[in-house]
């Protein structure tokens, strides 16, 4: 088994925590912006999102600590399109949740073969990241047409 790179996996997880913060100010702002019939739970969807992204950001955080790491106090910039509408948020949703598994896989890759404990972390936030991606598109199926 290769040793692994500690500043390497501790700038991916400083990544990591720092998109998962965005997404954490992201779900909100779409929670607080959603109108419609379907606002309900659109909203209830999106805050749970929010939620899951202050808990994916934390458990990074507690790794990279662990790693001896520092985090930092930035999250990963947030465009703002001013587009407010359910298929604009959805979409946008879509691409973030895409750019996240990104970094789960990059994560992945730095780890594989140096880090079981490491490895599996990051096998279960793809699994994780791969869902959303799915329910997205789901939700998104309505406004294709």
């Amino acid at each position: 088994m290769e040793e692994l790179n500690l500043h390497a996996t501790g700038e991916l997880l400083k990544s990591i925590m720092e998109y998962e913060l965005a997404g954490v100010v992201r779900y909100t702002h779409y929670a607080l912006m959603v109108t419609g019939p379907n606002r309900i739970p659109i909203v209830q969807f999106l805050k749970a999102q929010a939620t899951e992204s202050l808990l994916h950001a934390q458990t990074a955080g507690e790794i990279l600590t662990g790693l001896e790491g520092h985090p930092s106090l930035r999250i990963a910039p947030i465009e703002e399109s001013h587009q407010h509408s359910v298929k604009a948020i959805l979409t946008e949703s879509l691409a973030h949740e895409r750019k996240a598994l990104d970094l789960y896989k990059a994560l992945l890759d730095e780890v594989k073969d140096r880090s079981v404990y490491l490895e599996e972390f990051a096998r279960t936030m793809i699994g994780q990241e791969e869902m959303h991606v799915l329910e997205l598109k789901k939700m998104l199926r309505d406004f294709a047409g």
